[in-house]
Parts: C-alpha cells; sequence; structure tokens
C-alpha cells in the first residue's frame, strides 16, 4: 500500500463554525455532508460524505428515486431539482435521491450523499 495513504475519504474532519448536532446536515465548500457526532462551535469532528442518511426534506417537494438534489441552505432542507436555488443553495451531484417522495408532511426523505462535490449557487 501507498506509504502516503491515509483514510477511504468517506468522512471529513470538519470545524465547525457553530453548534452542529450528530445527524445534521454539513456544507462544507461545495460537498455535503452529515455530521457523526455533536460538534460545539470551534470543535472539530467527524462528517461523513458518503452513505444514505434520512434527512429533512421541504414539504412541497416531490422527488423521484435518483433524482440529483438541492440542498436549501435557508431551511435547512432537500428540495427537487426543479427549485431555483437561491445564493449558498448546492446543487447537482453531492445528494442523490434514495427514495421517491411526493408533496407530503413527511418530513425527510431517504438521501445517498455522494462525497462529490456540486455548484454553490
Amino acid at each position: 500500500m501507498a506509504t502516503n495513504y491515509k483514510s477511504a475519504g468517506a468522512v471529513f474532519q470538519h470545524t465547525a463554525t457553530g453548534a452542529i448536532s450528530s445527524g445534521d446536515v454539513v456544507k462544507m465548500g461545495e460537498i455535503l455532508g452529515v455530521a457523526l457526532v455533536d460538534l460545539a462551535s470551534g470543535e472539530t469532528g467527524s462528517v461523513a460524505t458518503q452513505g444514505v442518511f434520512d434527512v429533512p426534506k421541504v414539504d412541497a417537494a416531490v422527488i423521484t428515486q435518483g433524482e440529483s438534489l438541492t440542498w436549501d441552505s435557508s431551511v435547512g432542507k432537500f428540495d427537487d431539482n426543479a427549485a431555483s436555488p437561491a445564493t449558498g443553495d448546492v446543487t447537482g451531484p453531492p445528494a442523490v435521491a434514495a427514495e421517491s417522495k411526493g408533496a407530503t408532511t413527511d418530513a425527510t426523505i431517504k438521501v445517498l450523499f455522494t462525497g462529490v462535490p456540486g455548484t454553490v449557487a
């Protein structure tokens, strides 16, 4: 094995700029992940950038399995890819719907985090 190998890259060490709870979606530049631990502001901890997680969804969003999603940073929820991204939102390949969900009051959706950078509006 290469002597400079460090990890598989599925978990990043992230320094929180504000309080983060385990399970929260975390925006790290153009990559999205899910906090694996609670983090106080200034604290460093693990954020998974790959895997399927149950995360918040915009109630009115109609999402098809396999659809790339928009992370709406203003409300802290995923929206369908027809949504117009606002400043700070992340679109594209970082997150893909692992299931279909219609416009319901179901507050969460299973999302595949890919570890691939997206586009920040």
